[in-house]
């Protein structure tokens, strides 16, 4: 049967700005716990104790400012890097249209920081490449259906521990902290050791400040 502080840390948990406000201790333990007995009581069949509830948030949000919350493991040294200049494209399935792209490769320069990412969907395509070869996708992907076109957009990508595959949290503790300061992520990829996240220009920079404030905590002994 679920405890009144496993469903105050599930209700918690699911929210990023509760998690965030709770543990930054900006968040009312009493507001929050008349706010949420609806779900919490929801959760167990039965009426809560208001008392109980208060409490749970108490012990959790002291259990989050101690360190609870994860900590990403960073490679060392770790440098944010950010690319302007991204076009990014998406696109329906077709049969060709991965053939379609492969002649693209030729004319990416990866030794220069040449950027050419495919991402592929069960219906749809993403591309996200260098405005300078916007021409040539377009002509590559002659008649397909685009659904989405964007350009002027910003990268940061992030280099992370070997671990980050098989460690559950990463990405939503990253994404966390860029919601709770109200910035959106248009797009983001990863690699085994690396994560790219896309934004538009016009929130590129408190993005880059973000995720910087985010590793200077981390690296906090």
């Amino acid at each position: 049967m679920t405890s009144a502080s496993a469903a105050v840390k599930r209700i918690v948990n699911d929210h990023p700005l509760l998690h965030e406000g709770l543990r930054q201790g900006i968040i009312s333990h009493a507001a929050l716990s008349e706010k949420i007995s609806a779900e919490v009581e929801r959760m167990l069949g039965k009426k809560a104790n208001h008392a109980a509830i208060v409490m749970a948030l108490r012990r959790h949000g002291e259990n989050l400012q101690a360190g609870e919350a994860m900590r990403i493991k960073l490679k060392p040294h770790t440098q944010l890097k950010l690319k302007t200049s991204l076009v990014y494209f998406s696109v329906k399935r077709s049969p060709d249209l991965f053939r379609k792209l492969g002649r693209m490769q030729a004319l990416v320069d990866y030794a220069e920081g040449d950027t050419f990412n495919v991402i592929h969907g069960n219906n749809e395509a993403s591309i996200i490449t260098d405005e300078k070869h916007e021409k040539e996708v377009i002509a590559a992907i002659e008649g397909a259906q685009v659904t989405t076109r964007e350009r002027g957009l910003v990268s940061i990508t992030l280099g992370l521990d070997r671990n980050f595959p098989y460690t559950p949290g990463v990405i939503f503790s990253l994404t966390r902290k860029l919601y709770w300061d109200n910035i959106n992520i248009f797009e983001l990829v990863t690699t085994a050791t690396e994560l790219a996240l896309i934004f538009q220009k016009k929130d590129a920079m408190r993005a880059y400040s973000s995720m910087q404030e985010m590793i200077d905590e981390q690296a906090k002994p």
